[in-house]
């Protein structure tokens, strides 16, 4: 039995560190855009298929507004009297300006055989633009954003390695006592030439002359 435990330890605790490093990699693939002005968006709809499929991450760039071309990619909010309230990323069908000046969208999904039904103007100064697209990538954050899935993702590894470093060192430890217990105490040494009391009674006192 312990033969079979030692043989399963090293690929267990292999398994457990290639699971850590595969969630540390795509955390960093997921945080390190940011750090060059990226913004990432999961895509939890259809509309975009045959461009940008469901469960996909996009990152985009912010751009100034008045850079926007008609084919642009963009995540945005709908205006309110749309009924959609959650962030929509559609293509640029349509930029024209209203008498003021302010340029007027409409967007549509690749999927969609129709324009969305509404017209929208930015308030802000820039708006997000895709720029790349990794496929699939987002469900493994869906899966992820349920914290009972990342204790079993990320927990149960952890907890296992740290289980198997503490196993080590408690045998270790045990190891480093057997060893120390089977060092002889120089104060219980036994007298190598000891003398039966038995024969001490057997000889004489000597007496000087």
């Amino acid at each position: 039995m312990k033969r079979v435990v030692q043989a399963l330890r090293r690929p267990v605790r292999a398994l457990n560190t290639l699971l850590l490093l595969a969630v540390m990699a795509g955390c960093a693939a997921y945080i390190a855009p940011s750090f060059f002005g990226y913004e990432r968006y999961i895509i939890t709809g259809g509309s975009m298929s045959g461009t940008i499929e469901k469960g996909s991450i996009v990152f985009e760039k912010q751009v100034p507004v008045g850079d926007l071309a008609v084919g642009d990619v963009i995540t945005y909010v709908p205006p309110a009297d749309s009924g959609v309230s959650t962030l929509v990323t559609h293509r640029i069908t349509s930029i024209k300006p209203r008498e003021d000046g302010v340029p007027v969208l409409r967007t549509q999904g690749d999927a969609n055989a129709d324009v969305d039904p509404w017209k929208f103007s930015l308030q802000a100064d820039t708006q997000p633009v895709v720029s790349y697209d990794v496929p699939l990538l987002g469900y493994a954050f869906i899966f992820l954003a349920d914290p009972a899935n990342r204790m079993f993702v990320i927990g149960i590894p952890a907890a296992g390695i740290a289980l198997m470093a503490l196993r080590d060192l408690l045998l270790a430890l045990v190891r480093r006592d057997e060893s120390s217990s089977q060092v002889p105490d120089p104060s219980r040494v036994p007298d190598p030439s000891p003398v039966p009391d038995q024969a001490r009674e057997l000889v004489p006192d000597l007496v000087p002359a």
